[in-house]
């Protein structure tokens, strides 16, 4: 479980986010929405312990990262868009590498990477170098690399960016059967995955939370029922009152 407090992050006399307030549970995959510069980014920066807020506090399954770091960040495993992973590296190679970062004994990163190999469908790539990997496989690639050491949860940004349909599709998988035992976030401009895979929308404006909400319940405050249409209007007349 996440709870944050209070979370304020202030960058000289920018106020990036403002009081942010919520609870995300095991089980739930939410996703995180708002237009440029709403303050997504910063949010899973202080969530991935990349950033210190200026006000406030996050706690993970009750324990603070501001005081406990190292500990909870354990729980966790990240994604950004443009994960870092060395092109000069075979798969296996570099996945070896990071279970060495991570700590893991040599019997537990052989059977982590049986069930990832398998949930991944990366069977092909592994003695490849990664520079010679597709999109779609540097990225399943990444995924692997982050979740190795098991977390409870799953911070992505942008995670099918340049994905085929077929690989969008594997990955929702994988994404799915994550959440069935731990929670998920997703920070996505992609309407398609919001509706696919979360059953939550948490949606930033300005720096604040302007909707806590479903799917379901933010698309059907248009007439046409769109979820793209309910975001541009939501958050378009938030900008014109601010």
């Amino acid at each position: 479980m996440i709870t944050v407090k209070g979370l304020c992050k202030n960058f000289e006399h920018i106020e990036a986010l403002k009081d942010i307030n919520f609870t995300i549970s095991r089980g739930e995959i939410v996703a995180l929405l708002g237009p440029n510069g709403a303050g997504k980014t910063t949010l899973i920066r202080l969530l991935t312990g990349l950033l210190s807020p200026s006000e406030g506090e996050i706690f993970y399954n009750d324990e603070k990262l501001s005081t406990n770091r190292v500990a909870v960040l354990s729980q966790i495993g990240y994604i950004p868009e443009n994960a870092p992973i060395y092109k000069d590296m075979s798969t296996y190679e570099f996945l070896h590498y990071t279970a060495q970062l991570k700590n893991l004994s040599a019997d537990i990163f052989e059977e982590r990477l049986k069930q990832l190999i398998k949930s991944l469908e990366l069977t092909e790539a592994m003695n490849r170098q990664i520079g010679e990997l597709s999109k779609g496989f540097r990225h399943r690639v990444a995924i692997a690399a982050a979740v190795l050491h098991a977390p409870d949860i799953l911070i992505l940004d942008e995670p099918s960016e340049g994905l085929d349909p077929n690989q969008k599709f594997a990955l929702r998988k994988f994404i799915q059967k994550f959440a069935a035992r731990g929670l998920v976030i997703i920070s996505t401009h992609i309407m398609e995955d919001v509706e696919a895979l979360a059953g939550r929308i948490i949606l930033l404006n300005n720096g604040r939370i302007i909707e806590d909400t479903t799917p379901f319940k933010l698309k059907y405050k248009m007439p046409d029922k769109d979820l793209s249409s309910a975001f541009r209007r939501i958050t378009s007349s938030q900008q014109a009152q601010s």
